[in-house]
């Protein structure tokens, strides 16, 4: 009697892969603040902090031995601005993408870079939350694969990119009013305003003032210290934080 043959072995599904995490370069000159961009970065899950460098010189030779998907480039350099680093790394056909993080706010300069695959923008100073927010969605963009239906799924892939959530304002607080507040700060450099200075200012209450310099303070986009003038309590100062 021919014995059949045994039963094939029930293959089970074997899970694929974890994706291959996203290698940043942190480039930055200020040592303190290339510490935190790199701590941020730490923080995200599915990014890896391969290397920081302080100069355009640095990140070059960084570049040229450790692979990189993404920088997070600081466009003011000691030795170059950082679109000059992005036009030499596409002269030589590296394609790593670029986050700016950068205190910049000329508009010519962000078209220039948008041209040269600058895919992000962070203005400093900035929050961990913020930053978060921009690598999570550069991360879902990276991991769209296949060929998209139509122009609206091609539409929906670049607004993932593009259009991050506005913060919401705690409750009290409104845009417009904190725009005037920041903007008379920001005026008044390295003196910085009192409570009752950014009020004058701006024509609202002291107390209301104080909220939406602490909301200021808070977000990491101003600091405060205490005066010491004449005899009695001090007066607490706010500055605008310095990029």
């Amino acid at each position: 009697m021919t014995e059949s043959p045994p039963a094939p072995a029930t293959r089970r599904d074997v899970p694929a892969p974890p994706p291959a995490p996203i290698r940043v370069l942190v480039v930055e000159d200020d040592p303190v603040a290339a510490d935190a961009h790199a701590l941020y970065v730490s923080r995200m899950p599915g990014f890896i902090v391969v290397g920081v460098a302080h100069s355009r010189g640095d990140a070059t030779q960084i570049l040229k031995r450790t692979p990189v998907d993404l920088l997070l480039l600081d466009l003011y350099l000691p030795d170059g601005h950082g679109l000059q680093l992005v036009r030499s790394l596409r002269s030589a056909g590296h394609t790593a993408d670029v986050v700016a993080v950068t205190s910049a706010r000329d508009l010519a300069v962000v078209r220039e870079g948008v041209s040269l695959g600058v895919v992000q923008y962070v203005l400093k100073p900035f929050t961990f939350a913020t930053l978060r927010d921009r690598l999570a969605r550069y991360a879902e963009f990276r991991a769209a694969a296949g060929e998209a239906s139509g122009q609206e799924e091609v539409d929906r892939a670049l607004a993932v990119l593009r259009t991050p959530q506005p913060v919401a304002l705690p409750k009290g607080l409104a845009a417009d009013t904190l725009h005037a507040i920041t903007q008379a700060l920001r005026t008044a450099g390295a003196e910085g305003l009192s409570a009752g200075a950014a009020a004058t200012a701006v024509g609202i209450s002291r107390i209301t003032a104080r909220r939406y310099l602490e909301h200021l303070v808070d977000t990491g986009r101003a600091t405060r210290a205490p005066r010491y003038g004449q005899v009695g309590r001090p007066e607490l100062h706010y500055r605008w934080a310095t990029p």
